[in-house]
């Protein structure tokens, strides 16, 4: 059951089996089971039990693999001669399933590849930004070893050596821990040195002693992991890290190794090395929102449907002329809203698993304990103690709490154990400070961490070139959770020091948020999304003219974002030109 459910979303079977049945008129039934016979849709297996009279199936499969069985229940009164076209039709929606099936899996496995496309294009961020703060070699050989002594890489030291210009010979310019007890300055004449510069390919070698190539030019050596520089297909130089005792490198650390060595390469070439950086990190971008989204399965397609939603709200105030009658956006201006959308959260990438997924205000170990310090006091004291940890777990998943609940947590707080002169209170000051949250599930230090998200997009962004036309994405990124009232994070900032494109986007980014379901919340309707922003808007905090055009608008609104998804191409967002600026926005 656990693929069917995982593969298979809700709203796109609806749509299948309502045409499904429409053809075959009504008390008909479709329905998909797994392997084990349970029914995974519709949700709770219809509203009558199945009979087996006159029921027919046929197998679901995954890559040539049975995962379940579609099932076709006719009603009581069914003419015989509507079973030529019961077939038919459950063999119609046996195929589409499995295409649907099959399409799923597939777009999950791309965004399982991208995340870890993204993170090496991350680290090669990372290196490229540490790595080209100076053009001198032995600066570059330098910050290219501080990258391995955090300890990383299971290495007892390591070398640099740079190749002398005009010649094949490579000297050593830096090194650390252990080189020079394990002799790594003398292995540039091996034949395993010399093989690793012709093939520019890293290599582990974790038996030394067996390989070959090597000939014991390094006495105290036992393993090895060597990784070129690499300059337009030259090689410029050697990292050499190495093991005095038990061999412990592995794949990881090749990858690990050979990524950041790759930049090293970059960063001792010149401008035109530089150049081919650029054009990595002009892929990370195209990478980031599918990565971000991916990391979490609440928020997946978020980044999408903000960029789209955008947009589509964009357009409506072009078009807008009693409202917006002075505003206009040209095509570069929603490509920019565009691309806004799909990177607004890139921050997050910078955030702890724990605290982007969380679902509850303390973590279920943490709830345990306390049922054991409720339960232990129970033994000590005689009082009840289940009916209070039942209280504290549906709080402790709760988005609010009342005045009652904040009145249970302080008895309980108030219990204490005292056993060989140590008293054991039931809630530590933490825990009840953090059962105590008003509102969500996040303490100050975890609000303040997530809060962080736009300036962290715009540290990593800003090193990426974007063209002129889009010179104020940065900036409508960065204020996406800026509020008209001040009240707003990362600057506090007010009334039109914010973009109107920030605007637009921080409304969306709320009515998304609302409208999907998180790991703390189910989904709400439009309506109820709806009415939250028009509260945010009477206090003060979104733009209120935005939001009543957005309100008034929403079905097409929602229409056009829909149109939008079905091209795949960013360009395809705009298939229409709203017309040419009468009045830019800046």
């Amino acid at each position: 059951m656990a693929i069917l459910a995982r593969l298979l979303r809700k709203q796109n079977l609806d749509t299948l089996q309502r045409r499904a049945t429409d053809l075959l008129g009504s008390g008909w039934r479709i329905l998909v089971s797994d392997m084990e016979g349970r029914i995974v849709h519709p949700p709770g297996g219809g509203h009558a039990p199945l009979s087996d009279m006159g029921l027919l199936t046929l197998p679901l499969h995954l890559d040539k693999v049975p995962v379940g069985q579609a099932i076709l229940a006719p009603p009581p009164d069914a003419l015989p001669e509507a079973a030529g076209v019961a077939k038919k039709v459950l063999a119609f929606f046996s195929t589409s399933v499995e295409e649907i099936l099959t399409r799923e899996n597939i777009r999950r496995v791309l965004a399982a590849e991208t995340l870890q496309k993204y993170r090496e294009l991350s680290l090669l961020h990372r290196a490229t930004l540490t790595l080209n703060q100076s053009l001198r070699p032995r600066d570059v050989a330098q910050a290219l070893l501080a990258e391995f002594l955090s300890g990383d890489i299971p290495a007892d030291g390591g070398i640099i050596y740079l190749r002398k210009a005009g010649t094949t010979q490579f000297l050593p310019q830096r090194s650390f821990g252990a080189s020079r007890k394990c002799g790594m300055e003398q292995i540039a004449g091996s034949t395993l040195f010399l093989d690793v510069v012709k093939s520019g390919k890293p290599e582990i070698i974790n038996d030394l002693a067996s390989d070959k190539r090597w000939h014991g030019e390094a006495p105290g050596l036992t393993a090895m992991l060597i990784a070129p520089l690499l300059s337009a297909s030259q090689c410029v130089g050697v990292l050499v890290l190495g093991a005095c005792g038990a061999p412990r490198f592995d794949a990881n650390h090749l990858q690990y190794v050979g990524t950041i060595a790759s930049v090293a390469g970059i960063a001792m070439g010149n401008a035109l090395h530089f150049e081919s950086v650029q054009l990595l990190i002009k892929s990370l971008m195209q990478a980031l929102a599918t990565a971000i989204d991916a990391r979490d399965p609440f928020t997946a397609g978020h980044s999408q449907r903000v960029a789209r939603l955008s947009v589509a709200l964009a357009k409506a105030v072009h078009e807008n002329q009693d409202i917006f009658p002075n505003v206009r956006f040209t095509d570069n201006d929603l490509q920019e809203i565009i691309y806004a959308g799909l990177l607004h959260d890139v921050g997050k990438i910078g955030i702890r698993e724990q605290v982007l997924t969380k679902s509850s205000r303390l973590p279920k170990d943490r709830l345990d304990i306390i049922g054991q310090r409720l339960a232990l006091w129970s033994d000590v004291t005689g009082g009840a103690w289940r009916e209070d940890f039942a209280a504290l777990a549906r709080i402790n998943g709760s988005d609010g709490i009342t005045r009652d609940d904040a009145a249970l947590i302080g008895r309980i707080a108030k219990n204490e154990i005292v056993t060989n002169g140590r008293v054991l209170p039931m809630l530590t000051d933490e825990e009840m400070q953090t059962l105590l949250i008003p509102r969500g599930n996040l303490t100050q230090e975890e609000r303040r961490e997530i809060e962080r998200h736009p300036s962290e997009s715009y540290r990593i962004l800003q090193h990426i070139p974007f063209p002129e036309n889009m010179r104020r994405l940065l900036t409508i990124i960065s204020q996406h959770h800026e509020r008209l009232d001040g009240s707003g994070y990362p600057s506090g900032l007010r009334g039109d020091d914010i973009l109107l494109q920030s605007r637009i986007i921080a409304i969306v980014d709320i009515y998304d948020a609302i409208t999907m379901e998180r790991h703390y919340k189910p989904a709400l309707p439009r309506n109820k999304a709806l009415a939250v922003l028009r509260h945010e808007a009477a206090e003060g905090k979104i733009d209120s003219d935005l939001v009543r055009l957005f309100a008034e608008k929403n079905d097409e609104i929602e229409e056009d974002a829909m149109r939008m998804a079905m091209h795949t191409d960013n360009e395809d967002y705009l298939p229409e030109t709203p017309g040419h600026a009468e009045e830019e926005c800046s």
